[in-house]
Protein backbone atom coordinates (compact mmCIF):
# COMPACT_ATOMS: atom_id res chain seq x y z
CA UNK A 1 0.00 0.00 0.00
CA UNK A 2 1.07 3.57 -0.36
CA UNK A 3 -0.41 7.42 -0.10
CA UNK A 4 -0.27 9.55 -3.48
CA UNK A 5 0.33 13.14 -2.75
CA UNK A 6 0.39 15.95 -5.30
CA UNK A 7 2.39 19.19 -4.51
CA UNK A 8 1.72 22.24 -6.44
CA UNK A 9 1.44 20.11 -9.24
CA UNK A 10 0.11 21.97 -12.23
CA UNK A 11 -1.11 20.31 -15.97
CA UNK A 12 -1.29 22.64 -19.09
CA UNK A 13 -1.64 21.60 -22.32
CA UNK A 14 -0.31 24.60 -24.27
CA UNK A 15 -1.69 27.56 -23.21
CA UNK A 16 -4.56 26.44 -21.76
CA UNK A 17 -3.70 25.29 -17.80
CA UNK A 18 -6.38 22.39 -16.62
CA UNK A 19 -4.96 21.76 -13.30
CA UNK A 20 -3.53 24.55 -11.40
CA UNK A 21 -1.32 24.47 -8.65
CA UNK A 22 -3.12 20.97 -7.30
CA UNK A 23 -1.95 20.18 -3.35
CA UNK A 24 -3.65 17.08 -2.21
CA UNK A 25 -2.69 14.00 -0.37
CA UNK A 26 -4.51 10.74 -0.85
CA UNK A 27 -4.34 8.43 2.15
CA UNK A 28 -2.67 5.26 2.45
CA UNK A 29 -5.27 2.44 2.71
CA UNK A 30 -8.62 4.07 1.86
CA UNK A 31 -10.93 4.77 -0.74
CA UNK A 32 -10.72 8.25 -2.45
CA UNK A 33 -13.06 9.36 -4.96
CA UNK A 34 -12.37 12.63 -7.04
CA UNK A 35 -15.30 13.47 -8.39
CA UNK A 36 -17.09 16.89 -10.42
CA UNK A 37 -18.33 17.77 -13.50
CA UNK A 38 -17.01 17.22 -16.94
CA UNK A 39 -13.61 19.04 -17.71
CA UNK A 40 -13.05 19.72 -14.14
CA UNK A 41 -9.97 17.73 -14.47
CA UNK A 42 -10.21 14.23 -12.46
CA UNK A 43 -9.66 11.84 -15.01
CA UNK A 44 -6.54 14.03 -15.88
CA UNK A 45 -5.28 14.06 -12.30
CA UNK A 46 -5.81 10.12 -12.41
CA UNK A 47 -3.78 9.93 -15.60
CA UNK A 48 -1.05 11.54 -13.89
CA UNK A 49 -0.83 9.27 -11.25
CA UNK A 50 -0.65 6.60 -13.98
CA UNK A 51 1.73 8.24 -15.78
CA UNK A 52 -0.39 8.86 -18.95
CA UNK A 53 -0.13 12.10 -18.59
CA UNK A 54 3.10 14.62 -18.27
CA UNK A 55 3.27 16.97 -14.79
CA UNK A 56 3.86 20.26 -16.51
CA UNK A 57 5.25 21.98 -13.22
CA UNK A 58 5.23 20.31 -9.27
CA UNK A 59 5.70 17.01 -7.53
CA UNK A 60 4.08 13.07 -7.77
CA UNK A 61 4.73 11.19 -4.94
CA UNK A 62 3.66 7.18 -4.72
CA UNK A 63 4.07 6.34 -1.16
CA UNK A 64 7.97 8.17 -0.78
CA UNK A 65 9.23 7.98 -4.08
CA UNK A 66 8.59 10.80 -6.34
CA UNK A 67 7.56 9.87 -9.69
CA UNK A 68 7.70 12.22 -12.09
CA UNK A 69 9.62 10.67 -14.59
CA UNK A 70 9.21 7.19 -13.59
CA UNK A 71 7.46 5.18 -16.20
CA UNK A 72 3.55 3.89 -15.75
CA UNK A 73 5.09 0.59 -15.44
CA UNK A 74 7.76 1.25 -13.11
CA UNK A 75 5.27 3.08 -10.49
CA UNK A 76 3.25 -0.19 -8.74
CA UNK A 77 -0.07 0.89 -9.69
CA UNK A 78 -3.20 -0.85 -11.44
CA UNK A 79 -5.47 0.61 -13.85
CA UNK A 80 -8.93 -0.34 -14.44
CA UNK A 81 -10.44 1.89 -17.93
CA UNK A 82 -14.11 2.76 -19.13
CA UNK A 83 -13.76 0.98 -21.76
CA UNK A 84 -12.44 -2.07 -20.16
CA UNK A 85 -9.42 -2.59 -22.25
CA UNK A 86 -9.44 -6.29 -22.73
CA UNK A 87 -7.60 -8.34 -25.56
CA UNK A 88 -10.84 -9.78 -27.43
CA UNK A 89 -8.26 -12.56 -28.73
CA UNK A 90 -7.34 -13.97 -25.87
CA UNK A 91 -9.81 -15.78 -22.94
CA UNK A 92 -10.82 -14.58 -18.98
CA UNK A 93 -7.81 -16.23 -17.77
CA UNK A 94 -5.38 -15.28 -20.53
CA UNK A 95 -6.56 -11.24 -19.88
CA UNK A 96 -6.22 -11.74 -16.03
CA UNK A 97 -2.87 -13.53 -16.36
CA UNK A 98 -0.94 -11.19 -19.08
CA UNK A 99 0.43 -8.68 -17.18
CA UNK A 100 1.75 -10.89 -14.59
CA UNK A 101 3.89 -13.04 -17.24
CA UNK A 102 4.92 -9.96 -18.66
CA UNK A 103 6.91 -9.37 -15.27
CA UNK A 104 7.86 -13.14 -16.31
CA UNK A 105 6.55 -14.33 -12.54
CA UNK A 106 6.47 -18.30 -11.93
CA UNK A 107 4.01 -19.65 -13.71
CA UNK A 108 2.74 -21.54 -10.54
CA UNK A 109 2.66 -17.84 -9.01
CA UNK A 110 0.35 -17.07 -11.62
CA UNK A 111 -1.93 -19.61 -11.46
CA UNK A 112 -2.83 -19.45 -7.68
CA UNK A 113 -3.22 -15.58 -8.32
CA UNK A 114 -5.94 -15.90 -10.93
CA UNK A 115 -7.44 -18.51 -9.00
CA UNK A 116 -8.15 -16.72 -6.14
CA UNK A 117 -8.85 -13.55 -8.05
CA UNK A 118 -11.44 -15.27 -10.38
CA UNK A 119 -13.12 -16.68 -7.01
CA UNK A 120 -13.19 -13.70 -5.09
CA UNK A 121 -14.95 -12.10 -8.26
CA UNK A 122 -16.88 -14.92 -9.22
CA UNK A 123 -15.29 -15.15 -12.65
CA UNK A 124 -14.30 -19.26 -12.21
CA UNK A 125 -16.94 -20.79 -14.83
CA UNK A 126 -16.26 -18.15 -16.94
CA UNK A 127 -11.99 -18.49 -17.57
CA UNK A 128 -12.37 -20.20 -21.24
CA UNK A 129 -14.55 -17.83 -22.90
CA UNK A 130 -13.42 -14.61 -24.59
CA UNK A 131 -14.43 -10.95 -23.82
CA UNK A 132 -17.29 -10.83 -26.67
CA UNK A 133 -19.29 -13.78 -24.87
CA UNK A 134 -19.31 -11.66 -21.87
CA UNK A 135 -22.28 -9.25 -20.47
CA UNK A 136 -20.72 -5.62 -19.51
CA UNK A 137 -20.58 -6.40 -15.78
CA UNK A 138 -18.80 -9.51 -16.59
CA UNK A 139 -16.42 -7.51 -18.54
CA UNK A 140 -16.04 -4.94 -16.02
CA UNK A 141 -14.95 -8.06 -13.32
CA UNK A 142 -12.42 -9.11 -15.51
CA UNK A 143 -10.93 -5.78 -16.22
CA UNK A 144 -10.85 -5.41 -12.34
CA UNK A 145 -9.38 -8.65 -11.77
CA UNK A 146 -7.10 -8.19 -14.24
CA UNK A 147 -5.74 -4.63 -12.07
CA UNK A 148 -5.83 -6.85 -8.95
CA UNK A 149 -4.00 -9.78 -9.65
CA UNK A 150 -0.97 -7.84 -9.55
CA UNK A 151 -1.24 -7.06 -6.15
CA UNK A 152 -0.32 -2.84 -6.99
CA UNK A 153 0.04 -0.08 -4.20
CA UNK A 154 -2.47 1.77 -5.87
CA UNK A 155 -5.41 1.26 -7.82
CA UNK A 156 -6.81 3.83 -10.29
CA UNK A 157 -10.30 3.28 -11.83
CA UNK A 158 -11.19 5.69 -14.01
CA UNK A 159 -15.28 6.08 -14.40
CA UNK A 160 -15.67 1.97 -14.67
CA UNK A 161 -19.14 1.82 -14.54
CA UNK A 162 -20.43 4.52 -17.16
CA UNK A 163 -21.21 1.84 -19.59
CA UNK A 164 -23.31 -0.20 -17.38
CA UNK A 165 -26.91 0.15 -17.37
CA UNK A 166 -28.58 1.16 -13.81
CA UNK A 167 -28.91 -2.28 -12.30
CA UNK A 168 -25.32 -3.37 -13.28
CA UNK A 169 -23.92 0.11 -12.06
CA UNK A 170 -25.44 -1.15 -8.65
CA UNK A 171 -24.38 -4.40 -8.65
CA UNK A 172 -21.13 -3.28 -9.36
CA UNK A 173 -20.82 -0.48 -6.74
CA UNK A 174 -21.08 -3.71 -4.26
CA UNK A 175 -18.57 -5.59 -6.19
CA UNK A 176 -15.93 -2.48 -6.20
CA UNK A 177 -16.68 -2.12 -2.15
CA UNK A 178 -16.44 -5.54 -0.92
CA UNK A 179 -13.30 -5.62 -3.04
CA UNK A 180 -11.99 -2.75 -0.96
CA UNK A 181 -12.67 -4.31 2.32
CA UNK A 182 -10.83 -7.00 1.19
CA UNK A 183 -7.51 -5.97 -0.22
CA UNK A 184 -7.56 -2.63 1.90
CA UNK A 185 -5.82 -1.26 -1.00
CA UNK A 186 -5.53 2.79 -2.02
CA UNK A 187 -7.84 3.50 -4.43
CA UNK A 188 -8.41 6.40 -6.47
CA UNK A 189 -11.53 6.43 -8.47
CA UNK A 190 -12.69 9.06 -10.60
CA UNK A 191 -16.45 10.16 -11.63
CA UNK A 192 -18.84 12.16 -12.27
CA UNK A 193 -21.46 10.49 -10.37
CA UNK A 194 -22.02 11.78 -6.96
CA UNK A 195 -23.77 9.33 -5.91
CA UNK A 196 -21.03 6.47 -6.58
CA UNK A 197 -18.83 9.01 -4.91
CA UNK A 198 -21.04 9.15 -1.60
CA UNK A 199 -21.93 5.25 -1.65
CA UNK A 200 -18.07 4.50 -2.12
CA UNK A 201 -15.62 6.96 -0.41
CA UNK A 202 -14.10 6.95 2.83
CA UNK A 203 -13.02 10.74 1.39
CA UNK A 204 -14.27 12.88 -1.41
CA UNK A 205 -12.08 15.42 -3.45
CA UNK A 206 -14.59 17.51 -5.08
CA UNK A 207 -13.06 19.39 -8.06
CA UNK A 208 -14.06 22.15 -10.33
CA UNK A 209 -11.18 23.39 -13.21
CA UNK A 210 -8.65 21.67 -11.87
CA UNK A 211 -9.50 23.07 -8.00
CA UNK A 212 -10.41 21.47 -4.83
CA UNK A 213 -13.56 23.22 -3.78
CA UNK A 214 -13.99 20.50 -0.63
CA UNK A 215 -12.74 17.42 0.49
CA UNK A 216 -13.72 15.22 3.23
CA UNK A 217 -16.05 12.22 4.45
CA UNK A 218 -19.01 11.88 2.10
CA UNK A 219 -21.70 12.66 5.11
CA UNK A 220 -19.46 15.66 5.68
CA UNK A 221 -19.69 17.16 2.24
CA UNK A 222 -23.56 16.58 2.34
CA UNK A 223 -24.12 18.41 5.64
CA UNK A 224 -21.89 20.67 5.63
CA UNK A 225 -20.85 22.07 2.33
CA UNK A 226 -18.39 24.54 2.20
CA UNK A 227 -19.67 26.29 0.01
CA UNK A 228 -22.78 26.83 -2.92
CA UNK A 229 -20.67 24.60 -5.36
CA UNK A 230 -20.24 21.53 -3.34
CA UNK A 231 -24.02 21.92 -2.14
CA UNK A 232 -25.03 21.86 -5.35
CA UNK A 233 -23.54 18.94 -6.36
CA UNK A 234 -23.62 16.60 -3.80
CA UNK A 235 -27.48 15.19 -3.27
CA UNK A 236 -29.66 13.70 -5.36
CA UNK A 237 -32.40 15.31 -6.77
CA UNK A 238 -29.72 18.85 -6.18
CA UNK A 239 -30.03 21.39 -3.38
CA UNK A 240 -32.36 24.89 -3.93
CA UNK A 241 -30.95 27.97 -4.19
CA UNK A 242 -32.85 31.54 -4.18
CA UNK A 243 -31.29 34.77 -3.87
CA UNK A 244 -31.81 37.28 -1.22
CA UNK A 245 -30.71 39.74 1.22
CA UNK A 246 -30.70 39.99 5.11
CA UNK A 247 -33.36 42.19 6.45
CA UNK A 248 -34.04 42.91 10.20
CA UNK A 249 -37.54 42.19 12.30
CA UNK A 250 -37.90 43.13 15.61
CA UNK A 251 -33.87 43.08 15.70
CA UNK A 252 -33.49 39.59 14.50
CA UNK A 253 -31.86 38.83 11.50
CA UNK A 254 -33.64 37.55 8.29
CA UNK A 255 -33.36 36.12 4.69
CA UNK A 256 -35.82 38.15 2.27
CA UNK A 257 -36.47 37.20 -0.71
CA UNK A 258 -39.11 38.00 -2.97
CA UNK A 259 -42.59 37.58 -0.88
CA UNK A 260 -40.67 35.34 1.42
CA UNK A 261 -39.02 35.79 4.43
CA UNK A 262 -37.21 33.35 7.18
CA UNK A 263 -35.71 33.59 11.45
CA UNK A 264 -31.65 33.27 10.48
CA UNK A 265 -30.32 30.91 13.13
CA UNK A 266 -27.45 32.00 15.34
CA UNK A 267 -24.82 29.21 13.88
CA UNK A 268 -24.52 31.65 10.61
CA UNK A 269 -22.32 34.46 10.27
CA UNK A 270 -22.89 37.30 8.23
CA UNK A 271 -22.35 41.15 7.33
CA UNK A 272 -25.02 43.50 7.97
CA UNK A 273 -27.37 43.79 4.65
CA UNK A 274 -25.03 41.98 2.29
CA UNK A 275 -26.86 39.82 -0.25
CA UNK A 276 -26.81 35.98 0.02
CA UNK A 277 -27.94 32.85 -0.97
CA UNK A 278 -30.26 30.49 1.08
CA UNK A 279 -30.14 26.83 -0.08
CA UNK A 280 -32.56 24.01 1.27
CA UNK A 281 -32.34 20.10 0.04
CA UNK A 282 -35.75 18.82 -1.38
CA UNK A 283 -35.85 16.09 1.00
CA UNK A 284 -35.56 18.84 4.13
CA UNK A 285 -38.48 20.41 3.03
CA UNK A 286 -41.97 19.79 4.83
CA UNK A 287 -45.47 19.87 2.75
CA UNK A 288 -48.58 20.73 3.65
CA UNK A 289 -51.85 21.47 1.57
CA UNK A 290 -53.24 24.56 3.76
CA UNK A 291 -52.06 27.74 2.50
CA UNK A 292 -49.56 29.28 4.73
CA UNK A 293 -47.52 33.04 4.35
CA UNK A 294 -46.00 33.12 7.38
CA UNK A 295 -42.06 33.27 7.95
CA UNK A 296 -40.37 30.12 6.92
CA UNK A 297 -43.09 29.26 4.74
CA UNK A 298 -43.29 29.34 0.41
CA UNK A 299 -46.34 28.72 -1.72
CA UNK A 300 -45.81 26.61 -4.55
CA UNK A 301 -48.07 25.56 -7.47
CA UNK A 302 -46.75 21.72 -8.95
CA UNK A 303 -45.48 21.47 -12.28
CA UNK A 304 -44.11 18.27 -12.53
CA UNK A 305 -44.81 14.83 -10.07
CA UNK A 306 -42.06 11.93 -10.37
CA UNK A 307 -42.76 9.06 -8.32
CA UNK A 308 -40.05 7.03 -7.63
CA UNK A 309 -41.37 4.32 -5.24
CA UNK A 310 -39.78 4.99 -2.38
CA UNK A 311 -40.42 8.52 -2.62
CA UNK A 312 -41.79 11.16 -4.85
CA UNK A 313 -40.51 14.11 -6.79
CA UNK A 314 -42.45 17.34 -7.10
CA UNK A 315 -41.15 20.52 -8.93
CA UNK A 316 -43.04 23.51 -8.46
CA UNK A 317 -43.38 27.22 -9.12
CA UNK A 318 -43.15 29.67 -6.36
CA UNK A 319 -42.46 33.51 -5.82
CA UNK A 320 -38.62 33.12 -5.68
CA UNK A 321 -38.93 30.60 -8.60
CA UNK A 322 -38.65 26.54 -8.87
CA UNK A 323 -38.15 24.51 -6.23
CA UNK A 324 -37.92 20.66 -6.17
CA UNK A 325 -39.16 18.70 -2.85
CA UNK A 326 -39.08 14.69 -2.03
CA UNK A 327 -42.48 13.91 -0.52
CA UNK A 328 -43.34 10.85 1.06
CA UNK A 329 -44.91 7.57 -1.48
CA UNK A 330 -47.99 7.83 -0.01
CA UNK A 331 -48.31 11.71 -1.00
CA UNK A 332 -51.54 12.38 -3.15
CA UNK A 333 -50.71 15.40 -5.10
CA UNK A 334 -50.85 16.13 -8.80
CA UNK A 335 -50.06 18.50 -11.62
CA UNK A 336 -51.72 21.64 -10.69
CA UNK A 337 -51.82 21.43 -6.99
CA UNK A 338 -51.01 24.11 -4.32
CA UNK A 339 -48.70 23.18 -1.32
CA UNK A 340 -46.98 25.16 1.29
CA UNK A 341 -43.57 23.81 1.62
CA UNK A 342 -41.72 24.85 5.15
CA UNK A 343 -37.97 25.46 6.07
CA UNK A 344 -36.93 23.94 9.02
CA UNK A 345 -34.24 26.37 10.54
CA UNK A 346 -31.97 23.41 11.41
CA UNK A 347 -31.46 22.36 7.62
CA UNK A 348 -31.48 25.74 5.47
CA UNK A 349 -28.13 26.88 4.56
CA UNK A 350 -26.48 30.08 3.78
CA UNK A 351 -23.81 31.07 0.68
CA UNK A 352 -22.73 34.38 0.30
CA UNK A 353 -23.39 35.77 -3.25
CA UNK A 354 -21.69 34.27 -6.39
CA UNK A 355 -21.87 30.14 -7.75
CA UNK A 356 -19.42 29.44 -5.81
CA UNK A 357 -20.08 31.37 -2.91
CA UNK A 358 -18.63 30.29 0.40
CA UNK A 359 -20.98 29.04 3.18
CA UNK A 360 -21.75 31.66 5.96
CA UNK A 361 -22.10 29.02 8.84
CA UNK A 362 -19.79 29.25 11.82
CA UNK A 363 -16.99 26.40 12.42
CA UNK A 364 -18.43 23.95 14.31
Amino acid sequence: MASVEFKAVEKSFGEITVVPNLNLKIPDGKFTVLVGPSGCGKSTTLRMIAGLEEITSGDLYIGKKRVNDKLPRDRNIAMVFQSYALYPHMTVKANMAFGLKLRKMDKDEIEKRVSEVSEMLGLNKLLKRKPKALSGGQRQRVAMGRAIVRRPAVYLFDEPLSNLDAKLRGEMRREIAKLHQKVKTTIVYVTHDQVEAMTLADNIVVLNFGRIMQQGRPLKLYSRPANKFVAGFIGSPAMNFFNGKIEYHQEKPHFAGKDFILEIPPYFSFKKDMNLQLGIRPEDLLASGNSDSSPGHLNCKIEVVEPLGANIIITGITCMGRIMASLPPQSEVEVGDSLTLKFPLDKIHLFAEGDEGKSLRKED
